[in-house]
């Protein structure tokens, strides 16, 4: 007996020491995210010949996840967590080095394809919250991925403190950002050197397959699982990649800016300290719901007032919405397929996820800058287009719960 239950002990101890490094990842590596994601749409907008495209920019780097997903999770199927995780890294110093040589010569067209590079580290770290499950029982699977999401709670003041001391630090607006960008990136890439996570084995002829693409969309758990993560991250991008422009728009400091930004990201991972221990004893179902739910409160928030209070309590429950949203559907996602199918389905996962975080993120400018004569028309439209998402995603949910439950 003693013999049988010591193996998911051991099998704990390295999803645990690998869980430490990649919540140090999350917290320093990750923290480019929301500095570029603060300053983005403002250096956009003082490089774009048209505000429209101001939030380009921050488009550009979720186009550059969405395409380079389906390809990390190959090479990781193939050699390994750690040379994707690599690979990211790279992508992020080599984003950051163009955007700031775009900065310098004000070339929109360079800061766009800088930002293209950057979409790789965001692919990457993507990948961190399945990288945690993949040596962790099935009873630590859910409390590894939240441990690492909450990683990001340090992103989240590091990231938005940076900014203020680097964004005006030299005669280019946001260069200096840009240049600590490559720092964290090269220094960040050394914690990879730690984790242990194996190789998947090289399949033999007659090994099982998997499902095919078709199939796996086909499979209802799979299917709501991965709407329902790109609705809380695309509504969450949506509003997230606005809210600077409308803070500034409604006579704020850029410092305020960063400061409701900082309290997002940290309501984005506060929760994870236990949005683990509640999908073990609710059930995923009813996490992701209560996600979907408090998104909605955001947006009802929002449409209130544009006050610095309205913005500030707006986009903290537009965090919490996406951290039990997006972190149950990962834990639906991750129980839903074969080993031998992870590389295929988190590919397919992210492609689709990203494909629609574009999307948002697109919109999300041109909401803003130009769908009514004021700013907070821009941010009322920005708001009202949750609506028919949040009911795609809570009427998928409803259609699972009200199917035979799978094997």
């Amino acid at each position: 007996m003693s013999e049988i239950s010591a193996a998911p002990t051991a099998s704990d101890q390295r999803a645990k020491r690998n869980v430490l490094v990649l919540v140090l990842a999350q917290a320093f590596l990750g923290a480019q995210m929301p500095m570029i994601f603060t300053i983005g749409g403002l250096a956009g907008q003082s490089l774009a010949a048209n505000a429209c495209f101001a939030t380009l920019p921050i488009s550009m780097i979720v186009l550059g996840s969405m395409l380079t997903a389906t390809p990390i999770s190959s090479i990781m199927q193939r050699y390994g967590r750690k040379v994707g995780f690599f690979i990211g890294a790279g992508g992020g110093a080599l984003g950051a080095a163009i955007g700031a040589y775009g900065l310098m010569q004000s070339s929109f067209t360079l800061f766009l394809l800088g930002s293209l590079f950057t979409g790789v580290y965001m692919s990457a770290q993507g990948f961190y919250r399945f990288a945690a499950s993949d040596t962790a029982s099935e009873e630590f699977r859910p409390k590894a991925i939240s441990y690492v999401m909450a990683g990001g709670l340090a992103s989240a003041i590091i990231g938005p403190q940076l900014v203020k001391l680097t964004a005006q630090s030299m005669v280019v607006p946001f260069l200096g950002t840009y240049l600590v960008v490559i720092g964290v990136n090269v220094l960040g890439s050394l914690l990879f050197l730690f984790i242990d996570i194996p190789k998947p084995p090289t399949p033999s002829a007659d090994a099982p397959k998997g499902r095919s693409r078709l199939e796996l969309l086909a499979t209802p758990r799979i299917a709501v699982a991965i709407i329902c993560a790109l609705v809380s991250y695309a509504l969450m991008n949506l509003v997230m990649t606005s809210t600077p422009l409308a803070v500034v728009g409604c006579g704020f400091e850029t410092a305020d800016a960063a400061n409701v930004v900082t309290a997002h990201v940290l309501a984005m991972f506060i929760p994870s300290f236990f949005t683990g221990h509640m999908i073990a004893r609710f059930g995923v179902e009813k996490i992701v719901a209560l996600g979907l739910i408090v998104l909605g409160g955001a947006g009802t928030v929002a449409l209130m007032g544009v006050e610095l209070e309205h913005f500030f309590i707006a986009l903290i429950l537009l965090g919490i919405g996406w951290n039990f949203g997006f972190i149950g559907a990962t834990t639906m996602l991750a129980g839903a397929h074969a080993p031998e199918e992870r590389g295929r389905v988190q590919g397919m996962n992210d492609l689709i996820v990203f494909g629609g975080v574009t999307f948002a993120s697109l919109a999300s400018g041109g909401l803003m800058n130009c769908s009514g004569g004021s700013v907070q028309q821009g941010w009322t439209a920005v708001n009202l287009a949750m609506v028919p998402f949040l009911v795609l995603a809570g009427g998928a949910l409803i259609w699972l719960a009200m199917r035979p439950r799978e094997a």
